[in-house]
C-alpha cells in the first residue's frame, strides 16, 4: 500500500499525528470551501444567505449517507487488512464503490422529489423557498459524485492514507474560489446562474475529485486488476456494508434531523435568526477542525488493531485521542468566545444577524469539548464494529430529548433563542458524558494482555 502507514506496529501517538494532520488540513479547506459559498451567498442577498442556511440540513442528508457508508467501509476493510486478508479487502473495496454508485443514484431520485416537502417542514416560504429549491436541485442532481468521493476516501483511510483526500480538498477549495464567482455572475461563455451557480460549482469540483481519488485508489493497490464486472452487487458484501454502514448513516442522519429540529425552532424568530445560526455553525466547523482529523485516525487505528486482536493498542488509541482532543478544544473554546463578533462580522454586515450570532457563539463555545468526546467515542465504537450504540445516543441527543427541552426553555420559560442555545449545551453535554462512560467501561474490559476479544469483534470483516 504505497500511501498508507503501518497501523499495527508504529507508535500510536505518532500514527495519530501522521493521519490526523493531513485530514485536519483537508477538513480546513473543505470548511473554507463552505465558507466561500456562504460569503458569496451573502453578496447576493439576505434571502440567499437564509436559503443557504436552510439548505444545510437538507444537504446534510447527502453527507450523512456518504459518511455512514464511508465509516462502515473503513471499519470493514480495515478489519480485513488487520487480519491479513488482502484479497477480501480488495473485494470489499470494489463492492464499496458499487455500493456508493447505487446509493448516489437513489439519493438523486429521492432528493429531487422530496426537497419541497423537506423545505416545507423547515418553514421555508416565498423567495427563500424558491432559492433553496433551486440550490438543492443542483446539489441533488450531482449526488452520485459526492458519494463516490466518500467511498473512495474510505478505501484509502482503511490503509492509513489520509493525504490523498487532503490534496483533493485543498485543490477543490481553490477551484471553488474561482468557480463560485464565475458561475454566479457569468462570463467566458457562461450565463449568470446566481445562487444555483454556487451549487453547480460544487458539483463540478466533486466530479473532478472522483477522477483524482480513483487514480489514487488504483495506485494504492486496493483496486488492483479491477474489472467492471466487480461492480456487480455481491449479496454478502452488500449485506456487510449495509449492516455496518446503515447504522452509521442513520447516526449521521440524526445529526441532519437535529439540525432540522434546531432550524425549525430558530425559524420562528425570523430569517435574521436563521442566517445567524447558519453562520455560527460554519464558525463551529472551523473551530472543531483540529480534532476532526483525529476521528479518522481513531477509526482507522481501532479498526485495524482490533482486527489484528491487538487490543492494548486499541485502548492506547482511545486514551490518546480523548486526551489530545480535549486539550486542543480548550484553545478552540477560548478563541471563539473572545473573537465571536469579528468572526460574525466577516460574513454579515447586518447588525441584528451579528448580535444574534455572537450570543449563540458565546454559549456554543462551551459545547466544543463535548463534541470532541462524542465524535471520538463514536469513531471508537464504529472501529470496533459497534455502530448501534452511537445510533441510540444520536437519536436521543438529536431528536427525542431536544424537542421537549427546546420547548420548555424557549416557550414555557420564555427564554426565546437563549433557551435554544442553552438547550443545545445541556443535551450535548449529557450525551457526551453517557457515551464516554460506556467507552471507558469497554476499554477497561480490553485493557491488559491476554484479554478476551469482545463478542462484537469476533465477527469476520
Amino acid at each position: 500500500m504505497n500511501h498508507g502507514h503501518d497501523l499495527l506496529n508504529q507508535p500510536i501517538p505518532g500514527l495519530i499525528r501522521k493521519i490526523a494532520l493531513p485530514t485536519s488540513v483537508g477538513y480546513f479547506f473543505n470548511t473554507m470551501f463552505n465558507v466561500v459559498d456562504t460569503f458569496y451567498g451573502g453578496r447576493i442577498s439576505t434571502d440567499a444567505l437564509a436559503a443557504l442556511s436552510l439548505s444545510f440540513p437538507v444537504f446534510f442528508l447527502i453527507i450523512a449517507i456518504g459518511a455512514g457508508i464511508s465509516t462502515g467501509a473503513t471499519a470493514l476493510i480495515g478489519h480485513a487488512l488487520g487480519a491479513g486478508d488482502r484479497d477480501g479487502a480488495r473485494h470489499l473495496a470494489g463492492q464499496t464503490l458499487s455500493f456508493g454508485l447505487v446509493h448516489g443514484l437513489l439519493v438523486t431520485l429521492l432528493g429531487l422529489t422530496g426537497a419541497p416537502l423537506l423545505f416545507g417542514l423547515l418553514g421555508a416560504k416565498g423567495a427563500v423557498l424558491d432559492l433553496a429549491l433551486q440550490y438543492m436541485g443542483c446539489i441533488f442532481t450531482g449526488s452520485v459524485f459526492f458519494l463516490v468521493n466518500y467511498v473512495l476516501n474510505a478505501i484509502l483511510n482503511s490503509t492509513g492514507d489520509s493525504r490523498s483526500f487532503r490534496n483533493y480538498l485543498v485543490l477543490g477549495f481553490f477551484l471553488n474560489l474561482a468557480f463560485d464567482p464565475w458561475f454566479m455572475y457569468g462570463g467566458m461563455g457562461l450565463p449568470a446562474f446566481g445562487l444555483p451557480g454556487i451549487a453547480w460549482a460544487t458539483v463540478l469540483v466533486q466530479a473532478l475529485g472522483n477522477c483524482y481519488m480513483l487514480m489514487r485508489v488504483r495506485q494504492s493497490g486496493m483496486l488492483r486488476h479491477f474489472r467492471l464486472r466487480e461492480l456487480v452487487p455481491d449479496r454478502h458484501a452488500y449485506f456487510q456494508l449495509a449492516r455496518q454502514g446503515f447504522p452509521s448513516s442513520l447516526n449521521m442522519m440524526t445529526v441532519a434531523i437535529g439540525i432540522f429540529v434546531i432550524t425549525r425552532f430558530v425559524a420562528r424568530f425570523g430569517s435574521d435568526a436563521v442566517a445567524a445560526y447558519g453562520i455560527g455553525t460554519r464558525i463551529e466547523q472551523i473551530a472543531l477542525l483540529p480534532v476532526m482529523g483525529m476521528n479518522v485516525a481513531t477509526l482507522a487505528l481501532v479498526a485495524q488493531n482490533s482486527g489484528a486482536r491487538q487490543l492494548e493498542r486499541v485502548v492506547q488509541t482511545i486514551r490518546t485521542s480523548l486526551r489530545a482532543g480535549m486539550v486542543l478544544m480548550s484553545f478552540g473554546t477560548a478563541a471563539v468566545f473572545f473573537a465571536a463578533r469579528p468572526l460574525m462580522s466577516f460574513f454579515s454586515k447586518d447588525p441584528v444577524v451579528i448580535d444574534i450570532g455572537v450570543h449563540y457563539l458565546h454559549i456554543e463555545a462551551f459545547v466544543f469539548t463535548a463534541y470532541v468526546i462524542l465524535y471520538t467515542s463514536v469513531a471508537v465504537l464504529q472501529g470496533l464494529k459497534r455502530p448501534a450504540i452511537p445510533l441510540v445516543i444520536g437519536l436521543a441527543r438529536q431528536v427525542v430529548i431536544p424537542i421537549p427541552v427546546f420547548y420548555l426553555l424557549a416557550d414555557v420559560l420564555g427564554w426565546g433563542l437563549t433557551g435554544i442555545w442553552c438547550g443545545i449545551l445541556l443535551v450535548t453535554w449529557s450525551a457526551a458524558c453517557i457515551i464516554l462512560l460506556y467507552v471507558l467501561r469497554l476499554a477497561a474490559t480490553m485493557d491488559g494482555p491476554g484479554v478476551a476479544v469482545p463478542e462484537a469483534e469476533q465477527e469476520g470483516p
